[in-house]
């Protein structure tokens, strides 16, 4: 199945290098650049990319506003946030934003290619070297069968946030909130809030 990848970057070369090590699978199809945020958010409707390399420091727009901007568009969307600067402030941010995974920009093509196939088959990929506990909390929410979304919601939870909260910072519905911390507590095996925040912890997840 051919993937549709935009790359979004200020830099040219970025662009450019990014092009040749997607040749080395060709199921990965460049269908166009952006050099900013804006430009990004623009373009992604014409161009309907299945996934987006994007540059987590822009000179338009921090990464987390192009993200959501990306997901209000597309929801389907997948957002790799590819970056030179192990920025752990900026990646969390992304990453709470909705990126499903950060990679550095001096990753070899075959580690590219795999780890933007990884984020495709649902997994979140981030480079060791910038979140070193972040490949293990990638691990721990597999093997806990959590979704992204129940994730989330388990998190703000164990934050302290009431299901209100929580669904003004997330756009959900005070409803689906309830139904993801529901089906949380049924696969962390927990009877209330309190017990699955606890078992989350357990299992490495906060």
């Amino acid at each position: 199945m051919t993937v549709r990848v935009m790359v979004v970057d200020d830099h040219p070369v970025v662009r450019d290098g990014v092009t040749l090590l997607l040749r080395s699978d060709p199921s990965l199809v460049l269908v166009g650049t952006a050099e900013a945020g804006r430009a990004a958010l623009e373009r992604v409707e014409e161009l309907r990319p299945d996934l987006v390399l994007l540059d987590l420091r822009l000179p338009d727009m921090l990464a987390p506003e192009v993200i959501s901007g990306l997901r209000q568009k597309d929801p389907g969307v997948r957002v790799v946030v590819f970056t030179a600067h192990g920025d752990h402030q900026g990646v969390i941010a992304a990453l709470e934003a909705g990126a499903n995974g950060c990679l550095l920009k001096d990753v070899a093509g075959t580690d590219l290619v795999s780890g933007l196939r990884r984020v495709l088959r649902g997994e979140r990929v981030v480079d060791p070297r910038i979140m070193p506990d972040a490949a293990y909390r990638s691990d721990a929410l597999a093997r806990s069968g959590l979704t992204r979304r129940e994730y989330e919601v388990i998190r703000l939870a164990a934050q302290g946030r009431t299901n209100p909260e929580i669904a003004e910072s997330t756009g959900l519905t005070r409803n689906t909130v309830k139904t993801y911390l529901q089906s949380a507590l049924h696969k962390l095996g927990a009877r209330n809030r309190v017990e699955a925040i606890g078992k989350a912890s357990e299992a490495g997840l906060l």
